[in-house]
């Protein structure tokens, strides 16, 4: 069985068990996190699909993790005028382990 979810305006398909690395949630490591934003589920009956989000279905999950990712340099220049700006960004995220889907 695997979800289709939303989770902070990106869509993952979930699988039981799945290790994900998904935009920082709240929450301590350890922690376990709900998604309600199931847009489709996929089981041995058949296709789920919502319209939006299918009714009563649910991911549990479980934050194993706070990281950050590889880091990006950003130059910003402007010809003759002695303008430059350097700026780096590391993103923060969050690695999830998928415990259990409930689909609808």
């Amino acid at each position: 069985m695997y979800a289709l979810v939303e989770i902070k305006g990106k869509q993952y398909k979930l699988e039981k068990g799945s290790v994900l690395q998904v935009d920082k949630l709240e929450g301590d490591a350890g922690s376990d996190v709900e998604f309600d934003s199931v847009l489709m589920t996929s089981d041995e009956a058949g296709v789920n699909v919502g319209a939006p989000y299918v009714k009563n279905a649910k991911v549990t999950a479980t934050i194993e993790d706070h990281t950050k990712g590889d880091k990006v340099t950003i130059i910003k220049y402007k010809r003759r005028k002695g303008y430059r700006r350097k700026q780096g960004h590391r993103q923060q995220y969050s690695v999830i382990k998928v415990k259990d889907i409930v689909g609808a």
